[in-house]
């Protein structure tokens, strides 16, 4: 059976499970909070406890936290960024929009754990550390959550989300100077057009990628500004001069990153204008990432009834049903993923527009949103260059087939005979079923000498 300990907080004492950290503020969440399968993401938690290890550091430098507390608080979040106390932040993700009780979920342990690694038992009611008066000196939620959003999502997308890119990036402009000479029917309209070489397909493929890593660089420079020593409405009451800089020094030693105080605490604790930017950048990827994926699907599909220009790699079974079938499943996990963060910018953007007066509370969401479509983007990114495109292969006979068939290669007549008696041409040829060849001798327009100088698909690309 579990028992319990008493703690209090401004409300008065609740039970809280004996073995936990957490204190009074985190069990009242849990009760009033049961959608605890959305737990709050622990990249938050890990820049939450940065902050207050970076806090404890300016504080006691400013002469406003004794030593001894802030070595606690230290050795604490030194234990909180070693993954020790991951089961002691248990709320919900679905609380309040500040998310201030994640902030003192947090405080809690810092002070809990702190007071046993002094020697004390959780069960005493006097605590060396407290988790408003020391753990949250000089801050507020309204500033240390939105600093945390900034500081967990620049971690996700320089640790993890930008390198996949880079990897994917990589892997199609191989497959683009791989492919530069092969010669292929091009499409418009899903409708055959003029010659293209597979390379130069891809070439688009890499392009569309480099500008949305680019744009996404740019998007996240807005992401380095923290918005700490604002405290509660963006006015700094309660901190000292020079908190706000000396604070973000200690952080940028901590994650060797390279934030800044930010200008205006107001415009940073109000709304979230930067991850909108970040946001729209990553959606932006996402509908790339889906352009590029569904082509390729495309110009696998068949075997045999499809168009089957491209070899995907076989990774799996296909079919409970049918045997010996293979389905481009890298590519379908690519587009869910680019699906479900076109959904999660909807969320974003709707969440930052109800930011009122002093303070956005929305903030649990858009984190929330912004760090799923980092790591969705991320590992699906790096999936389908690894496990698709990188051992993609071309099926030649099929690709020489479609070009020869192809009855757009009349487009290089027109400059000879014109349009109309160039479209006569295609017509004749789709008419009778003949090749382009045949009709255009048969139409009289050109003879084979011509035909044969003028239809050179090396010279088209």
């Amino acid at each position: 059976m579990t028992t319990f300990r008493k703690e209090h907080d401004s409300l008065g004492e609740i039970p809280v499970p004996a073995s936990c950290y957490w204190g009074a503020q985190t069990q009242r969440s849990l009760q009033n909070f049961t959608l605890h399968q959305y737990r709050m993401p622990l990249n938050v938690i890990y820049a939450l406890a940065t902050i207050k290890k970076a806090s404890a550091l300016a504080n006691f430098e400013l002469k406003l936290l004794p030593e001894h507390k802030k070595e606690l608080i230290c050795k604490v979040c030194d234990e909180i960024l070693l993954g020790v106390h991951d089961n002691e932040f248990p709320l919900s993700l679905w609380q309040t929009g500040s998310g201030t009780q994640t902030n003192m979920n947090v405080n809690e342990v810092i002070t809990n754990r702190g007071h046993v690694l002094s020697g004390g038992l959780l069960s005493n009611s006097v605590k060396i550390l407290h988790p408003n008066d020391d753990v949250n000196m000089s801050q507020s939620s309204n500033d240390v959550f939105p600093s945390a959003m900034h500081m967990a999502a620049t971690e996700v997308l320089q640790s993890f989300t930008m390198p996949a890119l880079l990897t994917l990036q990589k892997t199609l402009k191989q497959k683009s100077k791989q492919f530069s000479k092969i010669i292929k029917t091009g499409r418009t309209h899903m409708m055959d057009a003029t010659p293209i070489t597979l390379g130069q397909e891809f070439s688009g493929y890499t392009s569309l990628v480099t500008n949305g890593i680019l744009r996404l660089k740019q998007a996240s420079k807005r992401l380095m500004e923290l918005a700490l020593g604002g405290t509660a409405t963006g006015t700094g009451l309660n901190t000292v001069k020079g908190y706000d800089k000396l604070v973000v020094k200690h952080i940028n030693q901590i994650t060797e990153k390279k934030f800044v105080a930010g200008k205006n605490k107001f415009e940073l604790m109000s709304a979230h204008d930067a991850i909108v930017e970040v946001h729209a950048a990553l959606k932006q990827l996402a509908v790339s990432l889906h352009k590029i994926s569904c082509d390729i699907r495309l110009m696998s599909s068949g075997p045999r009834c499809g168009l089957n220009e491209l070899i995907l790699p076989v990774n799996e079974p296909g079919s409970s049903i049918m045997p010996g079938k293979t389905n481009p499943t890298q590519i379908e996990a690519l587009s869910m993923a680019c699906a479900q963060i076109c959904g999660n910018d909807v969320s974003i953007g709707i969440a930052a527009m109800n930011g009122q007066f002093e303070l956005n509370v929305y903030k649990p969401v858009i984190v929330k949103n912004l760090l799923e479509s980092l790591l969705i983007l991320g590992d699906t990114a790096r999936s389908f260059a690894e496990k698709c495109i990188r051992g993609v292969r071309v099926n030649y006979k099929t690709l020489d087939k479609n070009l020869q068939a192809s009855l757009m290669l009349n487009t290089v007549l027109s400059t000879h005979i014109g349009y109309e008696k160039a479209a006569k041409i295609a017509q004749i040829a789709s008419k009778n079923d003949l090749s382009l060849r045949d009709a255009a001798l048969k139409s009289g327009y050109v003879n084979q000498e011509e035909y044969d100088k003028w239809i050179d698909v090396n010279n088209m690309v």
